[in-house]
């Protein structure tokens, strides 16, 4: 009897991929998949540890699906990802129902490990951190299949202090360009037409290969691809982008003028507390210089609240830095004291408290950005991806250039016509709604 397995994938986009990535593995060995626990034979967890909410999250999950192995409504219950690396002698002695545990480096083992708790010899899969990134296996895109997350790089060498990732993840490993490419043409064969870069940095893809940075080139030569239409990019740090990488966003139309930063800061004390390399004055340059190059370019960020030591000056210049920047998208996160990291034995340490009102403050400042800034949206024409219909409604979900899948806004289509997933259209912008956008088809579709 074929075996089903309850798969669940926690935390960000990279970790989506490898649960992709295995769970093609597992159908290419005959597995099905079921999202019913009442069906399942096996439970495979891809955890996260990133941050305090990413941690307990998985723990949790990890308890409720140990609950089922322990009454025997599942066979075997498999750990993988983040929390797994990081915590493995942890989850062992605490959790004795989880039959293996799979490191960030060991995906590729997951069937063996079915095969082997199978038989009833159990065992944890481990290889080193710096094991090159797996490629060549085709996924199952879990994303609806007219966008897909294409990972470049494993692992990060920046050493930022309030990171866990290189520990658990080692350091930054490129995935070679003709793999990526291959992966890319497969994915638009299934009929992906929104490509999103990641990795922890991808303004740096390819130096630890090539010897020196190959995004630009990797990006020019993805455009090349029939049947992509966008490609994002995500995570890019701003000490890493040069005048090549503006340039071919600026000259590839397939590009979406869309750039996320992730500053975390604008205090320069608080930056060098953090490992950050640039300053306030370098930051406020490189953004002025993308938005004189690329006029027309969405530039989002995420930032951090109550790092150790942050004092009330310190926050204030953040605010003051994020009026004056008036970013496109914004998140903030409370700083999160993670074991095993510089900052979690730095003095100051802020209470939790603080963090969330910080947080609020500056959420409530970028809230009157955003909302202004889509306010003055209506009349516009812009070209949207379609998400999916809305339930009884004569409207559909989508997306503009200037919002990335799970972490950016909407815009409602209003029509009575009938529109696929995926399917690119031209709308005329009639209102906005706090973040989210409201309009109308054009006559024409933007195909």
């Amino acid at each position: 009897m074929t075996k089903k397995i309850l798969f669940v994938s926690l935390g960000c986009d990279k970790n989506l991929v490898d649960s992709e990535m295995m769970l093609g593995m597992l159908r290419e060995s005959g597995y099905e998949f079921t999202d019913d626990e009442r069906e399942a034979d096996v439970v495979v967890v891809n955890t996260c540890c990133f941050i305090g909410d990413a941690k307990e999250e998985s723990i949790n999950t990890i308890l409720e699906m140990a609950e089922l192995r322990k009454s025997g409504a599942v066979e075997a219950l498999i750990v993988a990802g983040c929390l797994a690396e990081r915590y493995r002698e942890e989850i062992q002695k605490e959790i004795p129902e989880v039959d293996a545990i799979l490191g960030t480096t060991a995906i590729d083992e997951v069937v063996r490990v079915l095969e082997e708790t199978a038989r009833g010899d159990s065992r944890n899969h481990y290889k080193s951190l710096e094991e090159r990134p797996l490629t060549g296996v085709r996924r199952i895109v879990t994303t609806g299949g007219h966008f897909a997350y294409l990972k470049i790089a494993e692992g990060c060498d920046k050493r930022c202090t309030y990171c866990i990732i290189p520990k658990v993840r080692g350091g930054y490993r490129s995935v070679p360009m003709e793999d990526l490419l291959r992966e890319a043409r497969e994915l638009a064969g299934q009929g992906v037409k929104e490509l999103i870069l990641v990795a922890q940095e991808t303004t740096v893809y390819g130096k630890d290969l090539y010897g020196h940075k190959a995004l630009p080139e990797l990006l020019r030569a993805l455009c090349r691809i029939e049947g992509i239409r966008w490609i994002r990019l995500l995570y890019c740090y701003p000490e890493e982008i040069d005048d090549e990488l503006i340039e071919t966003m600026r000259a590839e139309e397939k590009i979406c003028r869309y750039l996320d930063l992730p500053i975390q800061h604008a205090a320069d004390g608080i930056l060098r507390k953090m490992g950050r390399r640039t300053d306030r004055n370098q930051l406020q340059h490189i953004i002025e210089k993308l938005r004189r190059e690329i006029p027309d370019i969405c530039l989002r960020t995420t930032l951090i609240t109550g790092f150790p030591g942050e004092t009330e000056e310190d926050h204030g210049e953040l605010l003051d830095f994020v009026g004056q920047m008036e970013f496109d998208r914004l998140g903030v996160f409370p700083y999160s004291q993670e074991e095993g990291t510089p900052a979690a034995d730095m003095p100051g340490q802020i209470p939790e408290k603080v963090k969330e009102e910080r947080r609020a403050q500056i959420m409530e400042l970028q809230q009157e950005i955003a909302f202004e800034a889509a306010g003055k949206m209506a009349g516009k024409i812009v070209t949207a991806m379609v998400e999916g219909k809305v339930a009884d409604e004569d409207a559909y979900v989508a997306r503009t250039y200037k919002d990335a899948p799970n972490v950016d806004g909407f815009l409602f289509i209003n029509t009575d016509r009938n529109l696929m997933t995926g399917d690119f259209v031209s709308v005329r912008i009639t209102s906005s709604y706090e973040y989210d956008l409201i309009g109308e088809l054009e006559d024409e579709s933007a195909e």
